[in-house]
């Protein structure tokens, strides 16, 4: 009976909660680094990939102005994008740059890997440092005066693709319209950046309980047109280029609401993108006939 009483009584009802959500923030937390470690090994995984792709070059001599050559190709690439889903509440239009590397066969597969950036200014969930703002919406930073603080879109993300070049409209067989598919990770957060560091509140661990880290599993397709030069100094692609994403939020708690948020997002990002292209193949010497 005393036993029953105890439990019930409301200070230690108050003190069992405290204990429950100590708990849970500690779980979370320790989910959350077994994810970034996860993370980690894939991205090495990438790196590894990246480093071999030079030497799937075929070893021939080719000339792409005669045959489909099988080459790899490394570019640089930058992409305009609008989100949708639920990522079109919180940012809006965005930038994207990064790294693309593929290999493209005699028979015009295509297969490879990609790793981008993602950057804009562009925010809408604007009201996450409310609860650390005066009436006006301005910070008071620790010397007493008005603290500069900037919220800004950054993420990442990488994938393995494939698709298929169908040769159409160019000088040579190895141009055309492609086709791309493919699976990976996508990452997004707010970035809270504070001139000075003089907010305590926005320290590097407080900035965490605001900054909506939400990352999870992506798709992506790739719609539009390879240029491979006879000369192999202009070469390019552009098309459009959509991604959807399965993500959450990874952190335990949101300080704005007191409350962890575990909704399972979609998040979508379509695009315009262009890239200049690298082809890594042993080209034909010219040859010279003497009479």
């Amino acid at each position: 009976m005393i036993f029953v009483i105890f439990l019930v009584a409301p200070s230690n009802i108050i003190f069992l909660r405290e204990i429950n959500i100590r708990h849970t923030f500690v779980f979370k937390t320790y989910m959350t680094r077994i994810q970034f470690s996860i993370f980690n090994f894939q991205f090495s995984i990438l790196i590894a990939l990246i480093s071999l792709f030079p030497f799937l070059t075929a070893k021939a001599q080719v000339n792409p102005k005669d045959s489909i050559i099988a080459t790899s190709l490394a570019g640089l690439s930058y992409t305009l994008q609008i989100p949708g889903g639920n990522l079109k509440n919180r940012f809006g239009l965005n930038s994207n740059a990064g790294l693309d590397f593929m290999y493209k066969t005699k028979h015009n597969l295509l297969i490879g890997i990609d790793g981008h950036f993602i950057f804009g200014g562009n925010l809408k969930e604007d009201s996450i440092l409310k609860p650390i703002s005066t009436a006006d919406g301005n910070i008071i930073a620790s010397d007493g005066s008005y603290a500069d603080v900037r919220l800004y879109e950054r993420g990442f993300s990488f994938a393995a693709k494939f698709g298929k070049l169908f040769p159409v409209f160019g000088p040579n067989k190895n141009c055309g319209i492609i086709f791309l598919a493919g699976a990976g990770f996508l990452q997004h957060k707010i970035r809270i950046e504070v001139t000075g560091n003089n907010v305590p509140q926005l320290n590097s661990d407080m900035k965490k309980g605001y900054d909506r880290l939400t990352n999870g599993f992506a798709i992506n397709e790739f719609v539009g047109y390879f240029y491979l030069g006879n000369r192999r100094l202009i070469n390019f692609f552009g098309g459009f280029d959509f991604m959807q994403a399965w993500t959450k939020n990874r952190r335990a708690i949101n300080f704005d609401t007191m409350m962890h948020d575990g909704t399972n997002r979609l998040d979508v990002l379509s695009g315009i993108r262009f890239g200049w292209v690298i082809p890594f193949y042993k080209k034909v010497p010219n040859q010279y006939y003497y009479y």
